[in-house]
């Protein structure tokens, strides 16, 4: 599936990369493994338990590498474009900010959501949480081998960087706290990482039962993507919103509401970068500046008073 997928990426390249600057190789790859072969909600409909949606997202993050590495070597001199993926994560809030135990769930909840194939791509392999937790439970249930494949080191050099930019999708957020699991439950990725998800009741209530308004959340996600992985290109590539309720006419003030508050939250994150920017560079520039004019001044006097 690999090749297949990746002589479909070139025949993209060929007939439109002339046009297209901007590609992305997978969009949400998250849902397409754990819904489409965990609890088999999406196509294909497979229900795999623990074993499935590991072993898909697998091999997503390999057949991304590869496009990205064929794209690179030869399309990529001629026509100047970009590849990236494109991962939707909700953030996630330690329920106790004081409690170590809540601080590591919330961890667990992003790097079992994002990280899972951030990781690979930035940092050449899975998050070590992911691996010790699926890791552990595997060896729990009497299994040789973790439910969780492994990279060889050729595979995590390859897939390493393969991304030119990162597509974010982003809606809401959680509050998370630990919680273990029975021993005997059946092997499921939603259990592998021992913790709960909570929403505040004083949270605007939602269209879909799983999408509260949360605009902050968006902020300390994209803040913990630009320290985890190096303060990557990131382009917005899914977040709204759908109506509360049905109306004959049309009635946004709810999506106007929640845009506004999501917008908002980056711009706090875009008038930061430019604050940095002053601090890095202007005033640097300006001290210079200062000490240049005073060695001028100091030498006009000093030229003066020897007259």
């Amino acid at each position: 599936m690999i090749n297949y997928f990746d002589d479909y990426a070139n025949l993209c390249f060929e007939k439109f990369g002339d046009r297209v600057k901007h590609w992305i190789t997978f969009s949400n790859p998250w849902a397409v493994a754990e819904k489409g072969y965990g609890t088999g909600e999406h196509a294909p409909g497979l229900k795999l338990g623990g074993c499935g949606a590991y072993k898909a997202a697998h091999h997503i993050i390999k057949t991304h590498a590869k496009v990205w590495h064929s794209y690179n070597n030869t399309w990529r001199s001629e026509q100047q474009g970009m590849v990236g993926i494109s991962l939707t994560s909700a953030w996630s809030e330690p329920v106790d900010p004081h409690s170590q135990t809540d601080r590591d769930a919330a961890e667990r909840y992003i790097q079992f959501h994002l990280g899972w194939f951030a990781n690979p791509i930035y940092k050449g392999d899975y998050p070590e949480v992911m691996k010790n937790y699926v890791g552990s439970k595997s060896a729990q249930q009497g299994l040789g081998t973790s439910r969780l494949p492994t990279f060889s080191v050729q595979e995590k050099t390859y897939i390493k960087g393969t991304s030119d930019f990162l597509g974010i999708g982003h809606f809401t957020t959680r509050y998370v706290l630990q919680k273990s699991f029975p021993f005997l439950q059946v092997p499921s990725y939603h259990t592998d990482s021992d913790l709960a998800e909570l929403v505040d009741p004083k949270w605007p209530a939602p269209g879909p039962k799983w999408l509260y308004s949360v605009p902050w959340g968006f902020r300390r996600l994209l803040n913990f993507i630009k320290t985890q992985y190096g303060n990557p290109l990131i382009y917005v590539t899914e977040n709204g919103v759908s109506e509360k309720v049905q109306c004959t006419q049309l009635c946004d003030e709810w999506r106007i509401e929640y845009l506004k508050g999501y917008i908002n939250e980056i711009l706090k994150d875009s008038l930061i970068t430019h604050m940095e920017m002053v601090t890095e560079i202007v005033f640097p520039t300006i001290f210079t500046l200062c000490i240049l004019i005073s060695i001028v001044l100091l030498i006009f006097y000093l030229f003066q008073n020897n007259r």
